[in-house]
C-alpha cells in the first residue's frame, strides 16, 4: 500500500497534469474557431472550381487538346499518395484513421500488383507509414514551423507533384485527408486528383435550359492553366480541413483528459484520507492503550 506521501505526490502530479490538458484545450478550442472558418471558406472556391472545370471538359468533349494532367497517362500502374497528417499528436485518433486509410488503400494496390509511392505531408502520418512501408515513401513534407497555413505552402505541394508527373512517375495522383464535420467527427477522405476528377456538371439558366459558354483562349489553353491551379487548391483545402479536424480532436481529446484526471484526483483523495483516517485511528489506540496500562 502507497505512503500518505506517496499519495499526497501523485495527487499533486495528477493536478499539474490536468492544468496542462486543461490549458491545452483552450487553446484548441480558440485555435479551432479561426481553423473552422478558414476551411468553411475554401469548400465554395473549391467545389466552384471544379464545376468550371467540368463546364470546359464537357466543351472539349474529351479530344486531343485536354492535357494530360486531365486525360492521365492511359495507364494505372504507378500509383502516388498523398498523405496529409498533423505534425503534433495528442489528438486522439485524428491522425490514426488518416493514416489506417491510407494503408488499406496501399494494401489493396500492392495486391493487385501497382506500384505505390507516397508523399507524406505532417509528421505523424510520416511516423505511422514509415514502420510497414518505409521503402515506398518518396518524401515528407514538413510544415512544423508554419504557423499559418497559406496557400503557397500548398502550391509548393502541387508543383512538386505535377514535376513528378511530367517526369512519369506516376499514372494516378490520390490526396488523403480527414474532412472536418463537426469537434466530434472528421472523415477521413481519399480524393483522386490526377487524372482531375470529370464530374458531370452542366450551367442551367433560369428557365431550366442549358446554358452554352464561349472560350476564349480555346478550352486547352484555359485547361493547362485551370488543371494546375486545381490541385493546388484541393490541396490547399485538404490542408485547411486538416488543421480545423486537428484542432477539433484535439480539443475533444484534452477534455476527455482533463475530465479523466479530475476523476482519478478524486479516487486519490478518498483513498489518501481513508488511510489517513486509518492511520489516526491506530494513533489514538495506541495513545489509550499505553494510558490505560499506566
Amino acid at each position: 500500500m502507497a505512503s500518505l506521501k506517496d499519495l499526497r505526490n501523485r495527487i499533486a502530479s495528477v493536478k499539474a497534469t490536468q492544468k496542462i490538458t486543461k490549458a491545452m484545450q483552450m487553446v484548441a478550442a480558440a485555435k479551432l474557431r479561426r481553423a473552422q472558418e478558414a476551411a468553411e471558406a475554401a469548400r465554395p472556391y473549391s467545389e466552384r472550381m471544379g464545376a468550371v472545370l467540368a463546364n470546359i471538359t464537357q466543351a472539349i468533349g474529351g479530344g486531343g487538346d485536354a492535357p494530360a494532367l486531365m486525360t492521365g497517362t492511359g495507364r494505372d500502374d504507378v500509383h502516388l499518395l498523398i498523405v496529409c497528417t498533423a505534425e503534433r499528436g495528442l489528438c486522439g485518433g485524428f491522425n490514426s484513421q488518416i493514416a489506417r486509410l491510407a494503408r488499406d488503400h496501399i494494401r489493396k494496390l500492392l495486391a493487385d500488383g501497382k506500384q505505390v509511392k507516397i508523399i507524406c505531408v505532417g509528421k505523424k502520418g510520416f511516423d505511422i507509414l514509415r514502420r510497414d512501408y518505409g521503402s515506398l515513401i518518396l518524401e515528407r513534407v514538413d510544415l512544423r514551423e508554419v504557423k499559418t497555413l497559406g496557400f503557397a505552402n500548398a502550391d509548393a505541394i502541387a508543383r512538386k507533384v505535377i514535376n513528378l508527373f511530367n517526369q512519369n512517375g506516376f499514372d494516378v495522383c490520390t490526396l488523403f485527408y480527414s474532412q472536418f464535420k463537426s469537434v466530434i467527427s472528421q472523415i477521413p477522405t481519399a480524393q483522386q486528383v490526377i487524372p482531375a476528377a470529370q464530374a458531370p456538371a452542366a450551367a442551367e439558366t433560369s428557365n431550366g435550359a442549358t446554358a452554352v459558354y464561349e472560350y476564349e483562349p480555346e478550352p486547352g489553353e484555359i485547361l493547362s492553366d485551370l488543371i494546375p491551379r486545381n490541385i493546388a487548391v484541393q490541396i490547399f483545402r485538404a490542408l485547411l480541413e486538416n488543421a480545423a479536424g486537428e484542432m477539433g480532436a484535439k480539443m475533444s481529446a484534452m477534455d476527455n483528459a482533463t475530465r479523466n484526471a479530475g476523476d482519478m484526483i478524486n479516487r486519490l483523495s478518498i483513498t489518501y484520507n481513508r488511510q489517513r483516517q486509518a492511520q489516526i485511528t491506530k494513533e489514538l489506540i495506541e495513545i489509550i492503550s499505553g494510558a490505560e496500562a499506566l
